[in-house]
């Protein structure tokens, strides 16, 4: 968006960056309400951000003037690194939010967060042209015509800045700085080797590759940080800047320990056991469909052991414990029944180790006379546990009805 000049400044004898925007999009503007924005992106005043010494308009062209730092860019060192220590990362994300959140307590969003943006003085870090996107923004809105400019940069843009919503908060800039810390950590942001169009679908449609899956050194904790700062929904994420710093905080940036990796993963395990049970308990309810004249008791369910397809989290837990929580869900309700759970354990333990297939599966559940069948298997995925679960209507041939 601007041209940017070294330049001496006579008065004080210092050197100053002069960024001059582009004639084009500074005469699409207009200097009014750019420069009052300036001016208000003028008084902040935080050891991470990069001051404004001043701005103006010289022969039509609006400029503003900041420090010039003697360093690089976070870009800069990414570029020649490409990876960067936890410690080092966690410490330039966390320095980039407490500016992000002394500006958002002035009602400032920078909107354009990016590695470009933060410069690295003396090794500390400082973000740049804080106000800038604003004051572009909002002189853009105050036209008539309005010229659509698009502020901020796809990589690391929100899901609702980047479907043009004009009133984006300071979780837009959480977003940004989410998708920065990955950066530093992966080399590669979030939705790397896309096209523009293809991020913006991306950000809204999937969730970014795990970082603990290419980095297992890097805390667990620090990667549900970086989920929680890349929530599709603004109401998902932090709510504030100094929130997900002391998210990062709360981490020592050291290795995790197999045995630590156990727990969390156990513990990530039962919560996505106990999700499924009550999706499926409270959906059947939903769903209750009425009495066919197959014989078989539409109220009646069967839940099969899950099986752990390519042999998933064999030392964690048991596929029975599947079985447990959704019958303990089950239990809730006083429409729903569920099949005698000794029967199943019997009609399986015939089986030994081997779980059921479906088929046999449809069969002992027709053989107790139910009309519902529940069917599910473990996997891993990554550093994760995935449980998957379908509920089927055996009264109608084993249709699949619906997934969680």
């Amino acid at each position: 968006m601007s041209i940017v000049h070294l330049a001496r400044d006579l008065r004080h004898d210092r050197l100053v960056a002069v960024k001059v925007l582009r004639p084009e999009l500074g005469a699409t503007l207009g200097p009014d309400r750019f420069l009052r924005e300036i001016k208000v992106a003028a008084g902040l005043t935080h050891p991470h951000i990069l001051p404004l010494f001043d701005s103006g308009v010289a022969d039509g062209l609006l400029f503003y003037v900041m420090p010039y730092v003697e360093g690089e860019s976070l870009r800069h060192r990414l570029a020649r690194e490409g990876r960067l220590p936890l410690a080092d990362a966690v410490a330039i994300a966390c320095d980039v939010a407490d500016a992000l959140a002394y500006a958002h307590a002035q009602n400032i969003v920078h909107r354009d967060i990016k590695p470009e943006n933060i410069l690295l003085e003396a090794g500390q870090p400082v973000v740049s042209d804080f106000g800038i996107a604003r004051a572009i923004s909002a002189a853009d809105e105050a036209r008539v015509t309005g010229t659509g400019i698009a502020i901020g940069t796809v990589e690391y843009m929100s899901p609702e800045q980047a479907s043009g919503e004009q009133e984006v908060d300071g979780r837009s800039d959480i977003y940004s700085l989410g998708c920065v810390l990955y950066e530093m950590l992966l080399g590669q942001t979030p939705f790397a080797g896309r096209t523009p169009t293809g991020v913006m679908g991306t950000h809204r449609a999937e969730r970014p590759p795990s970082v603990t899956g290419a980095r297992p050194e890097i805390p667990l904790e620090i990667e549900l940080a970086i989920e929680t700062a890349l929530a599709t929904l603004p109401g998902e994420r932090y709510a504030t800047a100094g929130a997900f710093a002391a998210a990062l905080r709360a981490v020592p940036p050291t290795s995790v320990s197999a045995e630590r990796l156990v727990r969390r993963l156990r513990r990530r395990w039962q919560t996505a056991l106990a999700v499924a049970a009550a999706a499926v308990a409270t959906l059947a309810l939903v769903v209750l469909p009425k009495l066919f004249a197959s014989g078989l008791d539409a109220s009646l369910y069967v839940v099969v052991p899950f099986g752990h397809r390519g042999g998933a989290a064999p030392a964690l837990v048991n596929g029975d414990q599947c079985e447990l929580l959704l019958s303990q869900a089950f239990g809730r309700w006083t429409d729903v029944r569920l099949a005698d759970p000794l029967q199943v354990h019997d009609a399986r333990m015939r089986r030994g180790e081997v779980p059921m297939t479906f088929e046999e599966a449809k069969r002992l559940a027709k053989d107790l006379g139910a009309g519902m069948l529940v069917w599910g298997d473990v996997a891993d995925i990554g550093d994760s546990i995935q449980v998957t679960a379908a509920l089927y209507d055996l009264r109608r041939g084993g249709r699949r009805l619906r997934d969680y």
